[in-house]
């Protein structure tokens, strides 16, 4: 049984999943606001929240973790220096997903906005 082990699996196989949700966090990290499908917006939620969570405590382990999961050394930095300390009073809730009203040109899938509160 698979009670409680849900993920999004994103129609793609895990390796495919884990790159895209990297992917999707640096563009985060790098630009503020994002525009993707509703689906990698809800799994990319939980992503983003706990390392901001990791990001509030700076230390050297803090950041390699956080480099291990993103692979980015502009992207832990623009983490640690400028987002983190916006955050440092807030128990959670860093990000928002807002739905978009029309679906995507192609295939009318459900587009949302992904964006850091502050």
């Amino acid at each position: 049984m698979r009670h409680g082990n849900h993920k999004y699996t994103l129609g793609v196989k895990p390796a495919h999943r884990v790159a895209i949700i990297k992917n999707l966090a640096i563009e985060v990290f790098e630009h503020g606001k994002i525009k993707t499908t509703h689906a990698r917006c809800m799994a990319l939620r939980s992503y983003v929240e706990k390392l901001i969570t990791l990001a509030k405590v700076d230390t050297v382990h803090n950041r390699r973790i956080a480099y291990s999961k993103l692979n980015s050394d502009k992207a832990v930095t623009f983490l640690f220096n400028d987002v983190a300390p916006k955050f440092k009073t807030r128990n959670g809730g860093y990000t928002r997903v807002i739905k978009i009203a029309e679906g995507r040109v192609g295939d009318n899938a459900k587009m949302s906005y992904f964006a850091l509160v502050e």
